[in-house]
Protein backbone atom coordinates (compact mmCIF):
# COMPACT_ATOMS: atom_id res chain seq x y z
CA UNK A 1 0.00 0.00 0.00
CA UNK A 2 1.40 3.27 -1.08
CA UNK A 3 -1.11 5.41 1.84
CA UNK A 4 -2.96 7.13 -1.40
CA UNK A 5 -6.61 7.92 -0.12
CA UNK A 6 -9.39 7.49 -3.06
CA UNK A 7 -11.29 9.93 -0.91
CA UNK A 8 -13.62 12.00 -3.12
CA UNK A 9 -13.65 15.82 -2.84
CA UNK A 10 -16.23 17.53 -1.59
CA UNK A 11 -18.08 19.85 -4.23
CA UNK A 12 -17.76 23.51 -4.26
CA UNK A 13 -20.73 25.10 -1.60
CA UNK A 14 -19.41 27.19 1.09
CA UNK A 15 -17.99 23.77 2.71
CA UNK A 16 -15.12 25.74 3.96
CA UNK A 17 -16.61 28.03 6.41
CA UNK A 18 -19.02 24.87 7.16
CA UNK A 19 -15.98 23.31 8.83
CA UNK A 20 -15.10 26.05 10.78
CA UNK A 21 -18.29 26.88 11.85
CA UNK A 22 -18.95 23.78 14.66
CA UNK A 23 -18.04 23.97 17.98
CA UNK A 24 -14.65 24.28 19.82
CA UNK A 25 -11.52 25.85 18.13
CA UNK A 26 -10.94 24.12 14.12
CA UNK A 27 -7.76 24.05 12.68
CA UNK A 28 -6.37 25.05 9.07
CA UNK A 29 -3.42 23.69 8.24
CA UNK A 30 -1.20 25.53 5.55
CA UNK A 31 1.04 23.55 2.70
CA UNK A 32 3.83 26.09 1.72
CA UNK A 33 7.21 24.29 0.94
CA UNK A 34 9.40 28.38 1.49
CA UNK A 35 8.10 31.31 2.72
CA UNK A 36 9.89 35.01 1.82
CA UNK A 37 10.71 35.39 5.67
CA UNK A 38 11.74 31.66 6.54
CA UNK A 39 13.60 30.65 3.31
CA UNK A 40 12.91 26.74 2.66
CA UNK A 41 10.59 24.86 5.47
CA UNK A 42 9.98 21.94 3.85
CA UNK A 43 10.91 21.97 -0.21
CA UNK A 44 10.51 18.32 -1.13
CA UNK A 45 6.84 18.22 0.58
CA UNK A 46 4.43 16.25 -1.47
CA UNK A 47 1.13 18.14 -0.91
CA UNK A 48 -1.22 15.43 -1.20
CA UNK A 49 0.94 13.36 1.48
CA UNK A 50 1.34 16.22 3.87
CA UNK A 51 -2.76 17.24 3.04
CA UNK A 52 -2.97 13.37 4.36
CA UNK A 53 -1.23 13.96 7.42
CA UNK A 54 -2.76 17.04 8.30
CA UNK A 55 -6.49 15.37 7.93
CA UNK A 56 -4.97 12.74 10.36
CA UNK A 57 -3.84 15.27 12.72
CA UNK A 58 -7.87 16.34 12.91
CA UNK A 59 -7.28 19.71 10.46
CA UNK A 60 -10.67 20.89 9.81
CA UNK A 61 -9.51 22.36 6.42
CA UNK A 62 -6.39 23.44 4.35
CA UNK A 63 -4.49 26.10 3.05
CA UNK A 64 -2.36 25.89 0.03
CA UNK A 65 -0.17 28.69 -1.39
CA UNK A 66 0.08 28.29 -4.98
CA UNK A 67 2.65 30.87 -5.74
CA UNK A 68 6.12 29.39 -7.21
CA UNK A 69 8.42 32.43 -6.56
CA UNK A 70 7.20 33.15 -3.14
CA UNK A 71 6.57 29.81 -1.11
CA UNK A 72 7.47 26.93 -4.24
CA UNK A 73 3.83 26.08 -4.70
CA UNK A 74 1.75 25.43 -7.89
CA UNK A 75 -2.13 24.85 -8.69
CA UNK A 76 -1.21 21.17 -9.05
CA UNK A 77 -0.70 21.51 -4.98
CA UNK A 78 -3.74 22.69 -4.51
CA UNK A 79 -5.56 20.40 -6.53
CA UNK A 80 -3.11 17.80 -4.95
CA UNK A 81 -4.08 18.64 -1.20
CA UNK A 82 -8.01 18.81 -1.86
CA UNK A 83 -8.07 14.66 -3.91
CA UNK A 84 -6.01 13.56 -1.43
CA UNK A 85 -8.20 14.49 1.65
CA UNK A 86 -11.59 15.78 0.66
CA UNK A 87 -11.38 18.26 2.82
CA UNK A 88 -12.39 22.05 1.75
CA UNK A 89 -9.13 24.46 0.42
CA UNK A 90 -7.88 27.50 0.70
CA UNK A 91 -5.87 29.29 -1.51
CA UNK A 92 -3.58 31.87 0.42
CA UNK A 93 -2.16 33.63 -1.93
CA UNK A 94 -1.34 37.58 -2.49
CA UNK A 95 -5.03 37.88 -4.73
CA UNK A 96 -5.10 41.77 -5.84
CA UNK A 97 -7.76 41.41 -8.68
CA UNK A 98 -11.04 39.94 -10.15
CA UNK A 99 -8.77 37.07 -12.28
CA UNK A 100 -7.55 36.30 -9.48
CA UNK A 101 -10.97 35.13 -7.60
CA UNK A 102 -11.46 33.45 -11.35
CA UNK A 103 -8.01 31.71 -11.22
CA UNK A 104 -9.18 30.31 -8.10
CA UNK A 105 -12.56 28.90 -9.11
CA UNK A 106 -10.94 27.26 -11.99
CA UNK A 107 -7.94 25.40 -9.45
CA UNK A 108 -10.89 23.81 -7.61
CA UNK A 109 -10.02 26.14 -4.53
CA UNK A 110 -13.22 26.38 -1.71
CA UNK A 111 -12.27 29.84 -0.41
CA UNK A 112 -9.49 31.87 -1.12
CA UNK A 113 -7.68 35.09 0.86
CA UNK A 114 -8.16 38.53 0.30
CA UNK A 115 -6.13 40.56 2.35
CA UNK A 116 -8.01 44.03 2.93
CA UNK A 117 -5.13 46.48 3.18
CA UNK A 118 -4.24 45.17 -0.27
CA UNK A 119 -6.95 45.86 -1.81
CA UNK A 120 -9.31 48.07 -0.07
CA UNK A 121 -12.61 47.79 0.90
CA UNK A 122 -14.70 48.49 -2.54
CA UNK A 123 -12.24 45.94 -4.35
CA UNK A 124 -12.24 43.17 -1.36
CA UNK A 125 -16.63 43.63 -1.55
CA UNK A 126 -16.15 42.97 -5.58
CA UNK A 127 -13.69 40.22 -5.08
CA UNK A 128 -16.21 38.57 -2.28
CA UNK A 129 -19.59 38.76 -4.46
CA UNK A 130 -17.13 37.01 -7.40
CA UNK A 131 -16.51 34.63 -5.48
CA UNK A 132 -19.67 33.86 -3.60
CA UNK A 133 -20.75 33.86 -6.75
CA UNK A 134 -18.59 30.97 -8.24
CA UNK A 135 -19.30 29.22 -5.04
CA UNK A 136 -16.15 30.29 -3.05
CA UNK A 137 -15.79 31.20 0.66
CA UNK A 138 -13.81 34.54 1.34
CA UNK A 139 -11.18 34.66 3.90
CA UNK A 140 -10.97 38.29 4.48
CA UNK A 141 -7.34 39.17 6.53
CA UNK A 142 -6.85 42.22 8.91
CA UNK A 143 -4.25 43.87 10.82
CA UNK A 144 -5.86 46.50 12.48
CA UNK A 145 -8.92 47.17 14.42
CA UNK A 146 -9.77 50.44 12.03
CA UNK A 147 -9.58 47.49 9.62
CA UNK A 148 -11.69 45.03 11.16
CA UNK A 149 -14.28 47.66 11.02
CA UNK A 150 -14.23 48.50 7.41
CA UNK A 151 -14.38 44.63 7.01
CA UNK A 152 -17.85 44.44 8.56
CA UNK A 153 -18.70 47.44 6.29
CA UNK A 154 -17.90 45.53 3.54
CA UNK A 155 -19.88 42.33 4.36
CA UNK A 156 -16.82 40.42 5.67
CA UNK A 157 -18.20 37.04 7.42
CA UNK A 158 -15.12 35.66 8.01
CA UNK A 159 -11.98 37.67 9.78
CA UNK A 160 -8.44 36.76 10.34
CA UNK A 161 -6.38 38.90 12.84
CA UNK A 162 -3.05 38.54 11.44
CA UNK A 163 -0.55 38.92 14.01
CA UNK A 164 2.03 39.98 11.73
CA UNK A 165 2.89 43.74 11.21
CA UNK A 166 3.02 43.09 8.03
CA UNK A 167 2.75 39.40 5.84
CA UNK A 168 4.98 40.73 3.09
CA UNK A 169 7.73 42.10 5.26
CA UNK A 170 10.73 39.82 4.64
CA UNK A 171 11.64 40.22 8.67
CA UNK A 172 9.59 37.83 10.53
CA UNK A 173 7.77 40.65 12.93
CA UNK A 174 4.96 38.94 15.06
CA UNK A 175 2.69 40.14 17.79
CA UNK A 176 2.00 37.02 19.77
CA UNK A 177 -0.82 38.95 22.15
CA UNK A 178 -2.20 40.57 19.30
CA UNK A 179 -5.07 38.10 18.38
CA UNK A 180 -5.78 37.62 22.34
CA UNK A 181 -6.43 41.42 22.72
CA UNK A 182 -8.08 42.33 19.49
CA UNK A 183 -10.61 39.35 20.16
CA UNK A 184 -11.89 42.16 22.67
CA UNK A 185 -14.11 43.46 19.62
CA UNK A 186 -15.96 40.55 18.88
CA UNK A 187 -18.77 40.90 20.67
CA UNK A 188 -19.47 44.29 19.25
CA UNK A 189 -20.29 42.71 15.58
CA UNK A 190 -22.88 40.16 14.34
CA UNK A 191 -22.85 37.13 16.20
CA UNK A 192 -22.49 35.13 12.93
CA UNK A 193 -18.96 36.28 11.82
CA UNK A 194 -16.50 33.91 12.14
CA UNK A 195 -13.09 34.58 13.53
CA UNK A 196 -9.63 32.77 12.77
CA UNK A 197 -6.26 33.62 14.07
CA UNK A 198 -3.50 34.21 11.85
CA UNK A 199 0.47 33.63 12.46
CA UNK A 200 2.25 32.40 15.34
CA UNK A 201 0.20 29.56 16.48
CA UNK A 202 2.09 26.17 17.39
CA UNK A 203 6.15 27.81 16.85
CA UNK A 204 8.16 28.00 20.38
CA UNK A 205 7.42 31.03 22.51
CA UNK A 206 4.58 31.60 20.21
CA UNK A 207 0.84 31.96 21.04
CA UNK A 208 -0.80 28.60 22.79
CA UNK A 209 -3.80 27.74 20.82
CA UNK A 210 -5.45 26.97 24.31
CA UNK A 211 -5.22 31.09 24.18
CA UNK A 212 -7.02 31.58 20.99
CA UNK A 213 -9.53 28.96 21.99
CA UNK A 214 -10.62 30.96 24.96
CA UNK A 215 -10.61 33.96 23.60
CA UNK A 216 -13.16 33.04 21.77
CA UNK A 217 -11.63 32.26 18.04
CA UNK A 218 -13.37 29.82 15.74
CA UNK A 219 -9.83 28.67 14.03
CA UNK A 220 -6.17 29.24 13.91
CA UNK A 221 -4.36 28.59 11.29
CA UNK A 222 -0.98 26.73 11.45
CA UNK A 223 1.90 27.16 9.00
CA UNK A 224 5.46 26.79 9.93
CA UNK A 225 5.10 24.62 13.11
CA UNK A 226 3.49 21.82 10.96
CA UNK A 227 5.04 22.07 8.00
CA UNK A 228 8.72 21.81 9.42
CA UNK A 229 7.16 18.92 12.03
CA UNK A 230 9.01 15.53 11.47
CA UNK A 231 5.82 14.14 11.87
CA UNK A 232 2.67 16.54 11.33
CA UNK A 233 -0.32 14.62 12.44
CA UNK A 234 1.32 13.57 16.17
CA UNK A 235 2.67 17.40 16.15
CA UNK A 236 -1.13 18.86 15.26
CA UNK A 237 -2.58 15.61 17.27
CA UNK A 238 -0.55 17.59 20.55
CA UNK A 239 -1.05 21.35 19.60
CA UNK A 240 -5.27 20.56 19.82
CA UNK A 241 -5.07 18.33 22.70
CA UNK A 242 -2.72 20.82 25.13
CA UNK A 243 -5.76 22.98 23.84
CA UNK A 244 -8.14 20.92 24.89
CA UNK A 245 -9.83 20.21 21.96
CA UNK A 246 -10.80 17.32 20.39
CA UNK A 247 -8.69 14.94 18.15
CA UNK A 248 -9.15 12.36 15.60
CA UNK A 249 -9.59 8.47 16.59
CA UNK A 250 -6.34 7.06 16.20
CA UNK A 251 -5.88 4.34 13.29
CA UNK A 252 -7.37 0.67 14.57
CA UNK A 253 -9.21 2.22 17.70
Amino acid sequence: MDGTDNTEPASLGFAFRDALAGDGLAVIAEIKRRSPSRGDLHPGADAGSLARQYRDGGAACLSVLTDSERFGGSPQDLQDARKATGIPVLRKDFLTTVQDVHESAAMGADAILVILPDVGGPRMREMQDLALDLGMDVLTEVRTESEVELAVECGAYMIGINQRDDPKDTRFTVDYTKAQRMAAMFEGFDGGILWIALSGMGVPGGTPLSAVAEAGYDAALIGEALVTASDPTATLRELLAAAGQPTPATAGS
